[in-house]
């Protein structure tokens, strides 16, 4: 009787962590998530569950926070207009490991030291209708840039 009373009770604690694993998924599917994003968007779920759910998804290769900032980087790099320190802000916020950033950022800082510059230059080219050149600079100070992009800019 115990036993088929233990057996019923894993048997539900299995049921709860595939429901939970398929909404997780299902919410990572979406859009790529970070880890810590499944943890804030879960955080009502039993903690050990959760605990579970998360190494299952890591082991499977669905949840990467490496391949996120990857993939972050990727998009940016080829939509937007960012400053090097912008980017990592920006993954710091989604709760990305400051070491997994530093690592990337070292790995890979030339390219993104001359996407940084051409950032600037298009930010300066949007600008100079508007703006004189030192308010352009002023404004991509605030944003981080480095004084080797801004000093480039209308180059």
């Amino acid at each position: 009787m115990i036993k088929k009373f233990a057996d019923e009770v894993r048997l539900a604690e299995l049921d709860r962590l595939e429901k939970l694993k398929t909404r997780v998924l299902r919410y990572i599917m979406f859009k790529k998530r970070t880890e810590k994003e499944v943890w804030q968007k879960f955080s009502e779920e039993d903690s050990e569950l959760l605990e579970e759910t998360i190494e299952i998804l890591k082991n499977l290769g669905y949840i990467d926070d490496t391949v996120y900032i990857e993939r972050f980087i990727a998009e940016s790099l080829s939509l937007k207009n960012l400053s090097i320190y912008e980017l990592k802000y920006k993954l710091q916020t989604k709760g990305v490991k400051k070491s997994l950033i530093d690592e990337y950022f070292q790995n890979n800082i030339d390219e993104l030291l001359e996407y940084e510059k051409k950032s600037a230059n298009n930010i300066y080219i949007k600008k100079s209708r508007s703006m004189e050149i030192e308010e352009i600079k002023l404004y991509l100070r605030k944003k981080g840039y480095k004084e080797d992009s801004i000093s480039r800019i209308g180059e």
